[in-house]
């Protein structure tokens, strides 16, 4: 008879965020239960309380787990930027791809919805601590680090989380491409990279 792998703490709580993402991309944050989860993972209810806490817990964590890995993705295009290998469109396309399809703007609501205002943290410090990381990098590299640049990630953020809620039927209603937010964020992005490049001349 075949026996189950035991995990490790942290590839079963890996495993469980894993299982959580997908049931959220296919059916929305109401989905996010720990019996669907552990349903998903083939893990007890009680491993799942190990790992989160609650309901609650398990949403907040599914909230870092998103940010994180979307932030990780968004330095790398910006670092690949830097060489030439990205475009800023690239950049763009993962933040809204982010918050639209991979479901990140359906949580932040959802938690937000349900009382839940703590829920936008894991967003904010995963994409706080993202911007620092790529602008000491790039001071260190002798590129400008400035008040644009963060200031077009926060109009990036705002455009693809607004997007993701209601941007389709907006754009629909006043005759707009659904890419419009993304070409306006997109334009943003190279504004803020011709004036970092000016400060550094």
């Amino acid at each position: 008879m075949a026996t189950r792998k035991r995990l490790s703490p942290e590839e079963s709580r890996a495993g469980a965020l894993e299982a959580a993402r997908d049931l959220l991309i296919e059916a929305g944050p109401q989905a996010v239960t720990l019996k669907a989860v552990g349903a998903r993972v083939g893990r007890t209810h009680a491993n799942l309380l190990h790992h989160f806490g609650s309901a609650a817990g398990l949403q907040h964590a599914l909230g870092a787990y998103l940010a994180q890995s979307v932030c990780d993705r968004i330095a790398a295009t910006i670092r690949a930027g830097r060489v030439g290998a990205a475009s800023p469109r690239m950049v763009v396309d993962q933040a809204f791809d982010a918050f639209d399809g991979e479901g990140g703007g359906a949580l932040v609501s959802w938690l937000l919805a349900t009382g839940q205002e703590d829920a936008l943290e894991p967003f904010v410090k995963a994409i706080h601590e993202m911007i620092e990381d790529v602008h000491r990098e790039g001071e260190a590299a002798g590129l400008a680090a400035d008040r644009d640049a963060l200031e077009s990630t926060l109009t990036v953020v705002l455009l693809a989380l607004g997007q993701s809620l209601i941007g389709s039927p907006l754009a629909s209603a006043l005759n707009l491409p659904d890419k419009t937010a993304r070409d306006i964020a997109e334009q943003f992005v190279v504004d803020s990279l011709e004036k970092a490049g000016r400060a550094a001349v």
